[in-house]
């Protein structure tokens, strides 16, 4: 980030030089604003200077394939109880549609959080080429748009829609019957188990983790055959729904079950042996603090090791 601001602060410099910056040639401006980045444009009001400036600030030419404000996220970590407000999503939406419409159908990777279920069909409107998204933390994204995706972008090959509580299985069969090119899906759940780790999050949303992980696990397994990168974080499929997913899915060389508290070793050992083509396999393995583990769902010490692995417990 230091990078960025020393060199906006060097394009400020040269705008300062010029006496009249209404008069700067197209081909200068866009010389000058291409040094910055999407959010350097945006947060710093230049697009709005003038006319001529807000006209080149939508040339193409200062746009690639990609829109990508992940990395902004994670270097804000932990999520920040503004990213959850009514106002942020709008912001979100608002530069999210801009660069949608200003890159025409030329966006092939988008990478985002917060947005909304209207912003999303507006991409699936006028993104028919894209081939990677990525919604983490959005709350209000449905199944409504996530129909639109699946119809309007068939290109799909990377999808993450971790935290999205509003996605469901129905979502996932859509996408797996219009996106016959999915290579990787991300449908991780926030750790339910621990919500410490989530600081900023709104509890409402925390509590409304769901609850139908082998409905998911069933729909991946059937629609999804040719995945090869699959992570389900915290999901709370069982036994039942792990067999359908090894069953399903024969191609998979990578699958991150962290924090899936219902499955076992002996589960972990039967995926194993259906998934000829697996690489790595991130198991279960996590610590749960004794104030939020309920020992009356396991019965004893023992299952419990045997649950997540730990061996903590064992003497």
């Amino acid at each position: 980030m230091e990078g960025n601001e020393e060199e906006q602060r060097g394009v400020e410099e040269e705008l300062r030089r010029n006496s009249d910056w209404a008069e700067l040639t197209h081909e200068c401006l866009t010389n000058i604003l291409s040094r910055l980045s999407l959010e350097d444009r945006w947060k710093g009001g230049i697009m709005f200077v003038c006319k001529s400036w807000f006209y080149v600030c939508k040339d193409p030419c200062l746009f690639s394939s990609v829109f990508d404000l992940e990395s902004l996220f994670e270097s804000s970590a932990p999520e920040l109880p503004l990213w959850w407000s009514p106002s942020f999503e709008r912001k979100i939406d608002s530069m999210l549609r801009s660069v949608v419409d200003w890159c025409d159908d030329s966006l092939k990777v988008i990478r985002v959080r917060h947005c909304s279920d209207q912003a999303l069909a507006f991409v699936a409107e006028r993104c028919p080429n894209l081939e990677v998204l990525s919604i983490k933390s959005c709350p209000n994204v449905k199944v409504t748009s996530i129909a639109k995706i699946a119809s309007g972008c068939p290109m799909l090959s990377d999808l993450d829609i971790s935290y999205c509580y509003e996605v469901s299985h129905e979502s996932l069969e859509l996408i797996g019957r219009n996106c016959p090119n999915l290579k990787t899906l991300k449908r991780n759940l926030m750790n339910w188990l621990d919500p410490s780790q989530h600081v900023g999050v709104p509890n409402e949303y925390l509590n409304a983790c769901p609850q139908n992980g082998n409905e998911e696990a069933a729909a991946i397994a059937k629609f999804m055959p040719q995945l090869k990168h699959l992570e389900l974080r915290f999901s709370k499929l069982s036994a039942r729904g792990l067999i359908m997913v090894s069953e399903g899915c024969l191609n998979l060389e990578y699958l991150d079950l962290f924090g899936c508290a219902n499955l076992t070793s002996r589960d972990m050992e039967t995926a194993s042996t259906n998934l000829k083509n697996l690489k790595k396999l991130v198991k279960p393995n996590f610590y749960i603090p004794r104030s939020v583990f309920h020992t009356e769902r396991y019965g004893h010490w023992n299952l419990y090791d045997e649950r997540f692995q730990t061996n903590v417990f064992q003497i």
